[in-house]
């Protein structure tokens, strides 16, 4: 792993203290190799690499039947009938479920209830949904599954943006008298930006320099390796007990409770082992489907999909179209930005209102644009939902103005480095949505470091020939070298951190110091979401720290505390950890006041550390485990981070983020320009972490990040004919493996933002967002291509070339 950690003063604003000589001394103190700054292991970490992690496809219970669902072969359709009784003749089935087996409401959402339990009377998207089988064995649910007789009248699916945007001809995904808030037309939600001048003759007069280009990006997918699945299991109490693989535990009852028909103190959630997330399992898959076979037959009932179903069971990353126009000066500075982003949201709304106001505010990059225009907007369409994924709205964006900052540094015969740097955000510098950025924004500090990193050697002409597993296509045996031609891009990218416009964003959790076998032993319990980002780990290292203790032990996630939040928005460790870091804190403060009240200590300097009460003046006072006898010490403490506030709708004005997170990177690749192959050799990132809670997992969360960005640029796509799924398998689906993944050397930056516990930022969306742009700009810099879909094929590379057929 290639890591270098630096907390570089010379790179800081005035004022601005970084690394150790910037942090409190007692904080300092407490923190040991385990504690915040160090790199402990994972609690889950041996476990996980020698496959005995229990993930929650592994849950069993010794009555339990198995649930599948029917879903819809088309994208849009009329239901005329459904005949489940050739299912329920099928012997070992306990029950078989439609839209009228529905205790409650029928429909839910993330945002927006628009999305039926089941299908109603039509259908609106490729594997949606229609009924649910119980039955004693999984093969005998498929089998009866099969037997339900749907009818159906098949309709011309809405797919394009054209069709979307003129319903009177195509027609309605959701008819009007359906529309929720938000929704008109197919228009599931539109976000207007304007500053400055907007973009008007008189504004486009003052630059020297334009250029404007369309851009696509492809439907990527998270690609998680663990399926959807979950054990429902019914309660004396007529509740219901859910053992699941999600992000946000909370928000799931939240959904169900109207639905299944009960209070929410009777469904309880507890988080089972996830196999990955990226934002895929933000919205509920089969949650509301096992606990409704778990309530119709009284037995617990357990879901798992297989990986064609995967496809179908969760969001998307959302496909867009974007057109951007730039105008600069002679000398480079940018004067305006002229951008329209349609992003293709699928059936149902799941967080497509707030990707468009991450698209809309984020769209125009880290960068000073005095006029800026910006209209971002979702459709409603019949192609299969979108939602959340990583990076969330800005990497489809970034691919746009990055690429334009590359069009508009040749056009000026200009560094693309450089025209970053010149007109690179900083501290004090406004956002177009006239947000200040009041903590550190190094970004020309960030490009001026990954140009300076060591490039990889070049290829030797002359050499003897080449390892053929380092050529494009690899051992596949199509390339000896002989059309490969090496090329270098740069990219920059901004994210925000949190939730947004307003959100009521908090987390909570209760820590609790006890005695067990003579030690000292911290307890941290919150409703956090481990997907495998580490926050398990993060949480026992800040107890650690505040407590000056060793032994931790974080219990599992479940309902029975307040909520966490989502495992997503790179908000974990902010929000949950800050809440840690409030609880810990009371605790420490409880012990000390109790050791006040007992021995009369009277000093200010004391803190907890090595399982003891120290004094910085007279040392050691006592021992923890002696202070806290039987009496143990609990705290339960809720973070908020500061007030955020929804943008205008018109103009897109407003403080709507609590933190803005930048990373830069340079791709290296190899491309064979004659077969259109293509080998990324390395991707360096540079990235501010404000501060690394733990230095080995935020590189491995920006060497994730890097990762799943290069599968969006040369890979990854779902592909879709008239709304059809035509590649639901990791057959078809591509995603880098260890064979595709290059060397990813990462320089940190920590220059603190003063608003956030211990100065901490979000790490791990921001690589998600400019290592796609590094990657295909090093590819155009080989190829001489304009490139303006994602992901590139090699088709793209071959038909594309001058003097191709």
């Amino acid at each position: 792993m290639n890591a270098r950690t630096r907390s570089p003063a010379d790179a800081a604003p005035a004022g601005t203290r970084t690394g150790p000589a910037g942090r409190d001394l007692r904080e300092v103190r407490r923190s040991g190799p385990d504690g915040v700054g160090g790199s402990p292991p994972r609690p889950d970490g041996t476990l996980k690499v020698r496959g005995e992690f229990a993930y929650s496809s592994d849950l069993w219970h010794e009555d339990m039947l198995w649930g599948t669902t029917l879903r819809s072969p088309h994208p849009r359709a009329n239901i005329l009938s459904v005949d489940v009784s050739g299912a329920l003749a099928v012997p070992g089935v306990a029950a078989v479920l439609t839209h009228e087996s529905v205790p409650g409401s029928k429909y839910y959402g993330l945002e927006i209830p628009d999305q039926p339990v089941l299908a109603i009377d039509r259908i609106r998207h490729h594997g949606e949904p229609v009924a649910l089988v119980a039955a004693d064995h999984p093969e005998t649910a498929r089998r009866a599954a099969k037997r339900i007789a749907v009818a159906y009248e098949v309709l011309d699916p809405i797919v394009t943006e054209e069709q979307c945007l003129a319903p009177e001809r195509y027609g309605y995904v959701h008819e009007p008298h359906e529309y929720r808030a938000r929704a008109h037309g197919n228009i599931c939600h539109e976000q207007r930006l304007v500053s400055g001048l907007g973009v008007t003759d008189e504004v486009r007069a003052m630059a020297d320099v334009v250029v404007t280009g369309s851009y696509e990006v492809g439907m990527q997918d998270q690609a998680f390796l663990g399926p959807e699945s979950g054990l429902a299991v019914p309660a004396e109490d007529g509740g219901v007990d859910l053992h699941v693989a999600t992000q946000w535990l909370h928000v799931d009852r939240r959904q169900m409770a109207p639905v299944l028909g009960l209070p929410e103190e009777r469904i309880r959630l507890a988080l089972a082992g996830v196999g990955g997330a990226f934002g895929g399992r933000e919205d509920l898959s089969m949650q509301i489907h096992a606990c409704l076979l778990a309530l119709r037959t009284g037995r617990p009932v357990k879901m798992v999909y297989s990986r064609d179903e995967s496809f179908f069971g969760h969001v998307h990353r959302h496909p867009a179209r974007m057109r951007y126009e730039h105008g600069a000066t002679r000398d480079g500075r940018l004067v305006y930005s002229d951008a329209r982003i349609v992003l293709d949201g699928g059936a149902y709304a799941s967080s497509s209102p707030s990707v468009v106001g991450n698209a809309a505010s984020l769209g125009n990059g880290p960068y000073v644009i005095p006029h800026v225009r910006m209209h971002a907007l979702a459709l409603y369409s019949n192609n299969p939902p979108c939602g959340a994924m990583r990076g969330f709205g800005a990497v489809q964006a970034a691919f746009g103005y990055e690429s334009q900052l590359d069009r508009l540094a040749a056009a000026l015969s200009m560094d693309p480095v450089e025209l970053r740097r010149l007109n690179a955000v900083r501290q004090g510098d406004r956002m177009p949505t006239g947000q200040e950025i009041d903590a550190p924004a190094p970004v020309a500090e960030l490009l001026r470091r990954v140009a300076a990193m060591p490039l990889p050697p070049a290829p030797d002409p002359g050499g003897p020939e080449p390892d053929r597993r380092q050529l494009p296509g690899a051992l596949s045996n199509t390339s000896h070298g002989e059309g490969v031609v090496r090329g270098v891009g740069y990219s920059a990218g901004i994210k925000n951190v949190g939730f947004s416009e307003g959100f009521d964003d908090h987390s909570t959790a209760r820590v609790r110091l006890e005695v067990a076998g003579g030690e000292p032993v911290a307890l941290v319990h919150t409703a956090m979401a481990e997907v495998g980002q580490g926050g398990v780990t993060v949480h026992a290292q800040i107890a650690r720290t505040e407590l000056g203790v060793e032994q931790v032990t974080v219990q599992p996630a479940d309902t029975g505390i307040g909520s966490a939040g989502s495992t997503s928005a790179s908000r974990q460790t902010y929000m949950t950890g800050g809440a840690v870091k409030l609880a810990a804190e009371a605790v420490r403060h409880e012990l000390i006041e109790r050791g006040r009240r007992r021995h009369g200590w009277t000093g200010r300097d004391l803190t907890l550390a090595g399982g003891r009460v120290v004094s910085a003046s007279a040392g050691p006072l006592a021992d923890l485990a002696d202070l806290i006898g039987d009496e143990p010490v609990e705290a339960v403490r809720e973070y908020r981070h500061r007030p955020t506030f929804p943008f205008d709708r018109e103009t897109g004005q407003g403080d709507g983020h609590v933190q803005y997170t930048f990373c830069a990177n340079r791709a290296v690749v190899d491309v064979d320009v004659e077969l259109g192959l293509v080998r990324v050799v390395e991707l360096a990132a540079v990235q501010d972490v404000g501060r690394a809670i733990n230095p080995l997992a935020v590189v491995g969360q920006i060497q994730g990040g890097c990762t799943q960005a290069l599968g969006l640029a040369v890979m990854e796509e779902i592909l879709l004919r008239d709304g059809t799924v035509r590649n639901a398998s990791f057959t078809d689906y591509l995603v880098p493996t260890v064979l595709d993944t290059p060397p990813i050397p990462v320089e940190l930056l920590e220059l603190p933002d003063p608003h956030a516990p211990y100065g901490l930022r979000g790490v791990g969306e921001a690589s998600t967002v400019s290592a796609t742009p590094a990657v295909v700009a090093a590819i155009r810099n080989a190829t001489g291509l304009a490139l303006n879909r994602i992901p590139v094929r090699p088709e793209h590379l071959t038909t594309e070339r001058p003097g191709a057929p």
